[in-house]
């Protein structure tokens, strides 16, 4: 083993001054200065020269390869020519697709909720009242059954036959107060002074008062509100209706002329249109005038002194 060792040793000793020669030739090599010369080729005269070293064009090389990588990785990291290369897509596509799906979706609601508000607006311009809304549910009903099936105690049906006895008599003026409650606070404006030639009848469906008056008498905004139609249809002739708070509508039909915009915002006691006779409906001169409340039809002249 031991003599196996200093062979090793020996051989590697006995070649290093061979390996130090090759280095220095090598390195010679690498410094060793060239001409590099760009000459006339009919008159050989010398155009340019320039002087180079292995040493030299290596370092040069290794400098615009570093350079021209480095340039690339800029452009793809930091300029919009990334999204050309296949496979490598913007981090602010996915967002800006979720985004727009969201407002999508956000538009189709409104236009639907849209929808709905212009047919029952429709409805109440022809005098269609719609009544299904007030219809009890089967839920409610089968609840109410469920209740009824319960036993009853004897004290609890004495109460019970004295509360309806009690209440008998005084089933219409409960349910017109609790009609009236919310509306019958709110101050209105006379729209018209006039004499009222046909009155509120919902079995007609004529939803509103008539009131006849001069030539040119102007028409004015019972509450303060903002004028979401202002238009004219064959029916009613030109039609303005004003949105109020706490759910109060009005509706000024058979105009002659309409001082109001859709999105107008007016006063109460603020001049709205002049008094008319247009629309197929209208047989002379007159305000066809209309108040609701919570969708329903009011009469106006429960609550306004015409």
């Amino acid at each position: 083993m031991k003599q196996a060792v200093e062979s090793l040793n020996f051989a590697i000793f006995a070649h290093m001054p061979i390996l130090e020669a090759r280095r220095k030739k090598i390195v010679k090599n690498l410094r060793s200065k060239f001409r590099l010369v760009v000459m006339n080729d009919q008159t050989l005269e010398e155009k340019f020269a320039l002087r180079l070293t292995p040493m030299n064009i290596i370092v040069f090389g290794g400098t615009f390869a570093l350079s021209l990588i480095t340039l690339t990785l800029y452009l793809i990291a930091f300029t919009p020519l990334r999204e050309y290369i296949p496979g490598y897509t913007d981090v602010n596509i996915r967002r800006n697709l979720l985004t727009v799906s969201l407002k999508a979706d956000s538009i189709d609601n409104q236009m639907n909720a849209q929808n709905k508000y212009l047919a029952n607006l429709l409805n109440v311009l022809n005098d269609k009242l719609d009544t299904t809304s007030y219809n009890t549910s089967s839920n409610s009903l089968g609840y109410a059954d469920s209740i009824r099936k319960l036993d009853k105690s004897e004290s609890d049906s004495l109460l019970r036959m004295q509360m309806e006895g009690s209440d008998r008599f005084e089933l219409e003026e409960t349910t017109e107060k609790s009609f009236s409650t919310g509306i019958g606070s709110v101050a209105f404006f006379t729209p018209l002074k006039g004499t009222i030639t046909t009155k509120f009848n919902t079995v007609q469906k004529h939803f509103g008062i008539d009131i006849v008056a001069g030539a040119n008498e102007v028409i004015k905004s019972a509450m303060d509100g903002t004028v979401i139609m202002s238009n004219f249809t064959s029916e009613t002739g030109y039609v303005i209706g004003i949105q109020h708070s706490n759910n109060i509508f009005t509706f000024y039909k058979h105009n002659s002329a309409l001082l109001k915009r859709i999105g107008d915002h007016v006063k109460a006691g603020e001049v709205v249109a002049i008094i008319g006779n247009t629309g197929e409906f209208s047989t002379g001169p007159h305000l066809h005038f209309e108040l609701w409340y919570n969708g329903s039809p009011v009469n106006p002249i429960d609550f306004i002194n015409f």
